[in-house]
C-alpha cells in the first residue's frame, strides 16, 4: 500500500546544509553506503551465531552497479534488510531527529561539527544524487518488502516492492554535476580507497574491487618481515623499505590496532603532515591523524584501526577527547618499547637507523615528559673520529653517562661537542689529540637539544669546541712572560697588542696561551651561551646566523709561525711584513667560523700572494 508524507518538524534547510557541508569530498557518499551495507551483513552474521537466523551456503557481499545511460549507481547488499516500519525508524526519523535544534546549532557553530552528531551517513547519497531510492527485504519469515523514495526534500514516499530476495539495494539517480561518478574506473578507485580492507567482497560488475587483507588483525607471530614489507609498499607504493614497523593491537582501555612504520628520511617528505592512515572497522576514514599522533611521530606511516575514535560525519576531522589524548599515549608509548627492544637486542639496526630517527626522539624528549623518561636511556651521540671513515662505517656512539665515564678524568662534568666535523676539525683534532672524546650534535635542533639536557642533567655543562679550551690542552709558556725591557711588558702582553693593533677591532679579545700541539697558530674562540642565544634568534627568525663581533683570538706561542712572527716584530726590520702576517693569522682561524663574503676572500688572496712573494725574495737573498 502507498504511503505519502512529509517531515513534519522545520527541515527545508537539511539537505542544503549537507551538499554545503560535505561538498569537498563528496566521493564519502559510496564510502557510507557501502559501508552500511557491509553493517547489514555484519547484523545478519551476528543474529546467525545468535541462533536467530538461520544461515545459508550464499556468499555475503556488496554489489556496485553502474548504469551509465540510466545515471543510476546501485549498491546492494543481501544483509539483514529493512521493513517498512523500520524504514520509518532509521531513516525518516533518526535521520531527521531535533532537526530544529540542529538548524539553531547550525546557524553558529561548524556545519562540520554539528553534522557530526546526528549520524546522516545515508543521507551523504544526495550530495550526488536528485533522486534516491531503497529496495529492501527483512531476513524477518513474512517479512513485505518495501521501497521508499526522496527526490531530496522534505517529501517521500513508501510503498510495497516486488523484491523477492533478502536484502538492500540503495538506488542513486545521479545529478547533473556528478558526472565523476559515472566514470568506472573512478568509482573503482574510491572503493580501493576506502573499503579495500573489508572483509567481504565488494563486486563492480563481476569484478571484484577490494583485494587487500587487513595486515593489523593478524598475529604478530603468523607474519615475517616480508609480510610487512609488503604491506607498507602496497601503502606507500615507489617508496624505498622502512627502518623498522611496530604492531598494535590493544582492546583496554580502548579498541586498537594497527602496524606502524618508520621510514627512511628523504629529502623530499613534507615531515609536518601526518601520512598514517585512519580507519574505522576497516573503513579508511583519514590521513589527517594529527591529533592522534604526537606531533614529534609525524614521519610514522602505515595504519591504524579504531571503532573508539570519535570522528564528525565526514570521518574526516578527528574530535579531540579524553580518549584520543589516552590513544596518543600509546602510541607514543609503544614507539618507546620498540625504541628499547632495538636498542637492547638489535644494536646495530638501532645504530644504522639512529641518523634517520635521532631528531625526532629529540623533539619528543622535549615536547613529552613521559617519552623523556621512557626514552632518555637509549639517547646516543655519535663520537668526532680522526681521519676520514669508511663509507658505509657506522661511527662509535656514546650515551651522556659513558661519555662521562669515559673522559670524567680529564674534563669532569663538561661535555665537549662539534655541530660541524669538517669546519670545527682544527678544534677537536685538538681534544682527540688529548684522548678527549667529542660527541655530534649537527641537527637543526640540536641548539635547543643541547639546553634542554643542561636542564635535565644540572651537572652537565655542554661546550662547543670552539666556545673555549680544556686546561688539559695547555701547557706552561715560560718565556711568554718574560718582560720585554723595551716596553716593560710580557712578551705575551706585547704580542696580543701587536694583534690588536693591526686588527683594530674593538670587541676582538685576543689571548695568549701555549698549546699541547703545535699544529695551528690561532684559533677563535665564540662564547658558547651568547653564540646560542644568536642561533636561536636566527632559527626563530628563519635566517643565518651573523657572526659574533664579540670573539676571542687565541695566539698559540707554541706554534712556529707565531713565534717567528714575534721575532719578526723584535727585530724591527719589516713592520709591512708583519702587519700582513697578523692578518693572514687571524683569517686562517676565522675560517674555520664562517665562510668568507667575495671582497674578504679576494684580499685574502691578495695579501697570500704578497706573503708568498715577500717571503720568497727575502730567503732568495739569504
Amino acid at each position: 500500500m502507498l504511503e505519502q508524507g512529509t517531515i513534519t518538524v522545520h527541515t527545508e534547510n537539511i539537505f542544503p546544509i549537507i551538499k554545503k557541508s560535505l561538498y569537498s569530498e563528496r566521493d564519502i557518499f559510496l564510502r557510507e553506503l557501502i559501508s552500511n551495507a557491509f553493517d547489514a551483513i555484519s547484523k545478519l552474521k551476528m543474529l546467525s551465531y545468535a541462533g536467530e537466523f538461520q544461515a545459508t551456503d550464499e556468499t555475503y557481499a556488496v554489489q556496485v552497479n553502474l548504469d551509465k545511460e540510466g545515471r543510476l549507481l546501485r549498491i546492494s547488499d543481501n544483509g539483514i534488510g529493512m521493513t517498512a516500519e523500520e524504514i520509518k525508524k532509521y531513516i525518516n526519523q533518526i535521520a531527521f531527529s531535533s532537526a530544529e535544534e540542529f538548524v539553531n546549532k547550525f546557524a553558529k557553530s561548524d556545519e562540520n561539527q554539528i553534522i557530526g552528531h546526528f549520524g546522516l551517513g545515508f543521507y551523504s547519497a544526495f550530495m550526488v544524487a536528485d533522486r534516491v531510492e531503497i529496495d529492501t527485504l527483512s531476513y524477518r519469515p513474512g517479512s513485505t518488502a518495501a521501497r521508499w523514495s526522496c527526490d531530496g526534500t522534505t517529501s517521500f514516499t513508501l510503498d510495497t516492492s516486488s523484491r523477492s530476495e533478502r536484502g538492500t539495494s540503495i538506488t542513486l539517480y545521479l545529478s547533473q554535476d556528478a558526472e565523476e561518478f559515472l566514470n568506472e574506473l573512478e568509482l573503482k578507485n574510491i572503493i580501493r580507497k576506502y573499503c579495500d580492507f573489508l572483509p567481504i567482497p565488494i563486486y563492480f560488475g563481476e569484478e571484484t574491487a577490494n583485494k587487500q587483507t587487513p595486515l593489523w588483525k593478524q598475529s604478530p607471530s603468523s607474519l615475517k618481515d616480508e609480510d610487512y614489507l609488503e604491506f607498507y609498499r602496497y601503502l606507500y607504493p615507489f617508496k624505498g623499505d622502512p627502518l623498522f614497523w611496530i604492531h598494535l593491537n590493544t582492546d583496554y582501555p580502548f579498541l586498537l590496532q594497527g602496524i606502524l612504520y618508520f621510514p627512511k628520511i628523504e629529502r623530499d617528505m613534507d615531515l609536518t603532515k601526518g601520512q598514517i592512515k585512519l580507519f574505522c572497522n576497516q573503513v579508511f576514514v583519514s590521513d589527517n591523524t594529527e591529533e592522534i599522533i604526537p606531533r614529534f611521530l609525524t614521519p610514522l606511516q602505515g595504519a591504524i584501526d579504531s571503532p573508539d575514535i570519535p570522528l564528525n560525519v565526514s570521518r574526516s576531522y578527528l574530535q579531540g577527547d579524553r580518549t584520543v589524548r589516552r590513544i596518543s599515549d600509546f602510541i607514543t608509548k609503544k614507539v618507546a618499547d620498540r625504541l628499547k627492544d632495538m636498542y637492547t637486542n638489535q644494536r646495530e639496526t638501532y645504530l644504522k637507523c639512529w641518523p634517520d630517527i635521532s631528531v625526532f626522539v629529540k623533539f619528543g624528549m622535549m615536547n613529552n615528559d613521559k617519552f623523556f623518561e621512557q626514552a632518555k636511556d637509549l639517547l646516543i651521540f655519535p663520537t668526532a673520529q680522526t681521519g676520514k671513515p669508511a663509507e658505509d662505517a657506522i661511527p662509535p656512539y656514546k650515551t651522556i653517562a659513558e661519555y662521562q665515564e669515559a673522559n670524567k678524568a680529564k674534563t669532569e662534568q663538561k661535555v665537549y661537542y662539534t655541530t660541524d666535523v669538517v669546519n670545527q676539525s682544527s678544534y677537536i683534532d685538538l681534544l682527540l689529540a688529548q684522548n678527549i672524546e667529542v660527541l655530534i650534535l649537527d641537527s637543526f635542533i640540536d641548539t635547543h637539544f643541547v639546553q634542554f639536557l643542561e636542564g635535565k642533567y644540572p651537572e652537565v655543562r655542554f661546550s662547543r669546541v670552539d666556545a673555549d679550551l680544556d686546561e688539559n690542552l695547555l701547557t706552561q709558556d715560560k718565556a711568554a712572560e718574560l718582560v720585554d725591557p723595551r716596553t716593560q711588558k710580557t712578551r705575551s702582553e706585547v704580542l696580543k697588542d701587536l694583534f690588536k693593533s693591526v686588527l683594530n677591532l674593538p670587541k676582538l679579545n685576543v689571548r695568549t696561551e701555549a698549546l699541547k700541539s703545535e699544529a695551528v697558530p690561532a684559533v677563535v674562540l665564540l662564547p658558547e651561551q651568547l653564540r646560542r642565544l644568536k642561533e636561536m634568534t636566527a632559527m626563530m627568525q628563519q635566517k643565518n646566523m651573523d657572526f659574533l663581533d664579540e670573539h676571542t683570538l687565541l695566539l698559540n706561542t707554541s706554534n712556529p709561525l707565531v713565534q717567528n712572527l714575534q721575532k719578526l716584530e723584535d727585530s724591527g726590520k719589516d713592520p709591512d711584513l708583519v702587519a700582513l702576517l697578523c692578518r693572514q693569522v687571524y683569517d686562517l682561524a676565522l675560517m674555520s667560523q664562517k665562510p668568507f663574503d667575495a671582497d674578504s676572500l679576494q684580499s685574502f688572496i691578495q695579501r697570500s700572494n704578497t706573503v708568498m712573494a715577500q717571503l720568497a725574495a727575502t730567503r732568495a737573498s739569504i
